[in-house]
Formats: C-alpha cells, structure tokens, sequence
C-alpha cells in the first residue's frame, strides 16, 4: 500500500478516543437517569391504586387514615402562587440592574458571590428566619403570608442568578444596533434583550418555584399545620401543604396505608412535573422566536 493510501495513526487514535468518550458519556447519563427512572416508576405503582376522585377532592379524616387530600393541593397551590408573586418580579428585577445597570467594581463581584453562597443555605436556616421575622417580628402570625414570604426569600438566589446569566447570554450586537437606532438603555433592556433571555429566565424561574413547592422546613416553621378541616379564608392563616403532609403521615401516624402515602408523593411528583412541562412549553415558544 502507497503511504498516501495508509490511514493516519494520529487521526486513527482521535477517533478512538472520541469514540470511547461518547461511551464513557452514554454510560454516565445512563447511570444518572436509571435510577430516577426506577423511583418515578416505584412511586407510580405504589401510589396509583390510592388514585382517585375522593382521594383528591376529599377533606382526609380518621386521623388522616381516610378521605382525601384536597387541603393540602390547595394549599401547595396558594403557596406556590405566592411565592411566584413576590419572588419573580423582583428576581427579575434584580437580575436585570445586576446585568445591565450596575457597574462592574468589587461590590458588585461582592454581591454575585453572595446570592450564590445564598443559594446553598439549608432550608431550615430560611425556615427559622421566617420564623423569627415574620411570624414572631412583624406578627403575621403562622400564616400562608408567612410561608410565602420565606419562600420568596429562598427561591430569590436562584432566581437572580439565572435571569443574571440568561441576560449576558444575549448577544451584544443586539444591544448596540438599538441603541445606535435611537432607543435608551431601558427601551432596548425591555423590547430587546428581555424577550430574547425569557427561556433562560424561565429555567431559573422554575427551578425556584419546584424548590419552594417541594420543601418542609420552611413551611414547617412559618405558616403550615398537618390536619385542618376547611379550607384557609385569608392570607393570615394557615394552611396544609402536601411536602409536610407526606412528611406527617410517613412519620407520625401508625397505621397509616402506604397506598396513601405513595399517593400524596405521586400527586407532589405530577404537581412539580406539571409545572415543568408547562415551562417547557413556554421555552420551546420563546426559542423558537428567538433571533440568535
């Protein structure tokens, strides 16, 4: 064989190599998703049999041992919703000064390092500071108000962080060809790169929110009780919560059927679930109108 005809050893040993990292990537991610894939799949046959009507338009009773579940959705819907309220308008808010106003000086690297240090708090410790602030402080008592506060104060880190990053993603030009056309620095903040960051604010918006629906310290000190039997009539009181329903009924009640409690985690798992695939809804739209 002519040497122009023999294969390169070099580029056959990148090839190689190539190949052997998509496999050792394969296997990671196969490693990553079985096992997550087996729990949804366990806590789906477990808890589909308690799947019912009753089950999730009922008052539970009987200590919990019967009826439904209906509290404790409204509940982790209110709170949610609240959290959503104060949280996301101004995370967004703070994330766009941070990205596009405030100047590049220490206090500003200051400030970055602790929304992230923020971020890896214990939800404990954001439990026991509602508690000391806003239900014993400002006396709002254990209240829906309480909780959502807390958890706003939780989820802002993440928040921030990510509307920060999904900003700075946006493609300079974009920001020069509008300000050379005339628009001031907010017009092209707010009709420019905005719209062209929501699927990254998007992300960092959900992430949030699944964190405070799915939490129990926090809840737990400010504004949730395991067993009420009507609905809350205001922001003042309190209210049930499914994360420390599951929480009270795997630990407190003996006796309690495990059919039941696969149930209310399976409700959790397609109430967190719903949100992302509402989200990714949105994402898909937002990309698909994206510019870059």
């Amino acid at each position: 064989m002519e040497d122009g005809l023999r294969p390169n050893p070099v580029l056959t040993a990148s090839h190689r190599q190539e190949k052997i990292s998509i496999w050792v990537l394969w296997l990671l991610t196969l490693i990553t998703v079985l096992p997550i894939v087996a729990i949804v799949i366990y806590i789906i046959v477990k808890g589909a049999p308690s799947i019912s009507w009753e089950f999730l338009t009922s008052f539970p009773r009987d200590g919990m041992r019967q009826g439904g579940i209906w509290p404790a959705i409204v509940g982790t819907f209110y709170l949610t919703l609240g959290t959503a309220l104060f949280s996301v308008p101004l995370g967004i808010a703070a994330g766009v000064y941070i990205a596009e106003y405030a100047p590049d000086n220490q206090w500003t690297r200051i400030i970055r390092i602790a929304i992230i240090n923020l971020s890896g708090i214990p939800s404990v410790v954001y439990g026991l500071f509602g508690l000391g602030v806003f239900v014993l402080f400002l006396k709002f008592g254990t209240s829906i108000l309480a909780s959502c506060l807390t958890l706003s104060i939780m989820t802002l880190p993440t928040i921030i962080s990510t509307t920060e990053e999904a900003l700075r993603q946006v493609p300079y030009s974009f920001r020069a060809v509008s300000r050379s056309l005339g628009a001031t620095r907010w017009q092209t903040t707010w009709r420019i790169v905005l719209p062209q960051a929501i699927p990254g604010i998007l992300t960092g918006v959900i992430l949030g929110l699944e964190r405070a629906a799915g939490e129990t310290a926090p809840i737990l000190f400010t504004g949730v009780s395991f067993f009420l039997p009507q609905l809350p009539g205001s922001i003042m009181d309190a209210t049930m919560a499914l994360p420390y329903h599951i929480f009270v009924i795997s630990t407190s009640i003996p006796g309690m059927p495990v059919q039941i409690q696969y149930g209310t985690v399976l409700v959790l798992l397609f109430f967190v679930l719903g949100m992302n695939i509402l989200a990714s809804i949105v994402r898909i739209r937002a990309r698909a109108r994206r510019q870059w």
